[in-house]
């Protein structure tokens, strides 16, 4: 199982997702949370099947939540880039590494 490490970035996009869904609706902040937590397990479990996204990214896409997991595999660690909305502002995480 690859160990998954963290852009510092990632805490911000999650926090900002969260309270703008517990707005919404109490409890669906915690909904968005819990399948996050999955998609870093499948992640975690099997890191090469998702499709590519870029040169050396991969993606992951939440079924209920218009988000994605972008991160790199490597032989050891994945590192997730960003969690990104899938509508909003293309492409801003490509600096991270």
């Amino acid at each position: 199982m690859a160990e998954l490490n963290f852009h510092p970035s990632i805490y911000q996009e999650i926090q900002e997702a969260y309270s703008w869904y517990e707005q919404q609706a109490a409890g669906l902040g915690g909904d968005f949370i819990r399948e996050l937590e999955a998609a870093y397990e499948s992640i975690r479990s099997l890191p090469e099947t998702w499709p590519k996204f870029g040169k050396r990214t991969r993606r992951f896409l939440l079924t209920k939540f218009p988000y994605a997991v972008v991160y790199k595999p490597s032989t050891s660690a994945c590192l997730v880039v960003a969690v990104m909305h899938q509508s909003r502002r293309p492409g801003y995480w490509l600096h991270r590494s």
